[in-house]
């Protein structure tokens, strides 16, 4: 199991303070949010694409794949009506499948609540389905990129469109693409899934349509800062020998971002340590 630290988490820092801190409190690799690149990171040069990852490698670190997909550039959408905000939409999606497999990246995590809103007078399922169908216009992309696109149940707070893995990994199956799967967020889960986590874990890692976990409290904060405890989760992921990366997703920064991100992969790695002993 690799650990990755999403890099909005101490976005303050130029990138390679990120990697340096990162590195020095002990994370395998860093998950970016894209709009952290830029206004236009689906744009980014081949020469600045090629120094981030070296960045990140001389202080040995991956970067292990992007999340939080839509926020930049302004005015994305993959449910709304207008066939042409969609297609812009899909041409920014690839091009991030570009952007990480250049970075070295393996992952990308769609969530972007925002940019998968119901429209007004629209229904779910339509929303739906339009949804479904930029997520299949991107999977044949995936596959040639060998990166693998998540589908990021969100709870119902963020949005009302894919709320649990369930609904996540239907859309999986009725693309039946290999490069396209579905995710847990524990913050999300803890707030949508009928099932306790440990349990969630359970009963889906042994589909093989599970190919990402976020740690995150349902509080928002990161793990170890919360009442939800990690121990049984990180235990479940052992049992059904995960091998994959959980990236520390927190969106409040308690007490800031660097001290927040140490924080979390003491509390993490402390956890890991005391399982491997048993």
């Amino acid at each position: 199991m690799r650990i990755s630290l999403c890099n909005e988490v101490v976005r303050a820092l130029d990138f390679a303070a990120q990697c340096a801190l990162a590195s020095g409190l002990g994370y395998d690799g860093l998950e970016l949010a894209p709009f952290t690149l830029g206004p236009e990171p689906h744009r980014l040069a081949a020469a600045r694409r090629t120094e981030l990852r070296r960045i990140a490698a001389d202080q040995g670190l991956r970067i292990t794949g992007l999340h939080w997909l839509l926020v930049t550039p302004d005015g994305l959408s993959i449910t709304g009506r207008d066939e042409g905000t969609r297609a812009r939409t899909i041409d920014v999606m690839r091009r991030l499948i570009e952007l990480c497999a250049d970075l070295g990246g393996t992952i990308l995590v769609h969530g972007s609540p925002k940019q998968r809103a119901i429209e007004p007078g629209d229904s779910k399922d339509v929303a739906l389905a339009r949804a479904a169908e930029c997520f299949a216009a991107v999977a044949a992309d995936a596959g040639q990129a060998r990166i693998t696109y998540c589908i990021e149940p969100l709870a119902p707070a963020e949005t009302a469109l894919i709320n649990t893995v369930a609904e996540a990994a239907l859309i999986v199956e009725q693309i039946g693409s290999p490069a396209l799967r579905t995710m847990i967020d524990t913050c999300a889960a803890a707030h949508s899934e009928a099932l306790p986590i440990p349990e969630l874990i359970e009963r889906w890692l042994p589909t093989g349509l599970i190919a990402h976990i976020h740690l995150n409290d349902p509080n928002r904060h990161a793990p170890g800062q919360g009442e939800l405890s990690f121990a049984p989760i990180l235990a479940a992921l052992r049992r059904q020998n995960y091998a994959g990366l959980c990236a520390i997703e927190p969106f409040v920064y308690a007490p800031d971002g660097p001290n927040c991100a140490a924080r979390a992969i003491g509390y993490v790695r402390g956890l890991l340590e005391a399982l491997e002993q048993r």
